[in-house]
């Protein structure tokens, strides 16, 4: 891996696609997070109804819907970026 601190502001076109690439690949992270974070929020408010110490049979069940689906779309997407890695690599 190159080092940043050599290329860095230098021009240098190997270290600044280097530092494109790092970036995307930052943003996709930061991306999925907050849609993490958004899924998680809307199954909570779908579900969970009022919190208390024990969790009855539908909102049980609802949730594991929801984590199901949650682990659906995360093989999707985790997948789907796999692809366009693989497309940018050729």
């Amino acid at each position: 891996m190159t080092d940043f601190g050599d290329s860095f502001g230098t021009g240098d076109k190997a270290g600044d696609k280097e530092l494109q690439e790092f970036l995307m690949v930052e943003k996709q992270k930061a991306q999925f997070n907050a849609q993490i974070h958004e899924f998680n929020d809307f199954c909570w408010e779908k579900c969970v109804d009022k919190a208390g110490s024990k969790l009855d049979g539908r909102t049980e069940t609802c949730l594991t819907n929801c984590v199901d689906r949650f682990i659906d779309v995360s093989l999707l997407i985790t997948n789907r970026f796999a692809q366009l890695l693989q497309k940018n690599a050729n």
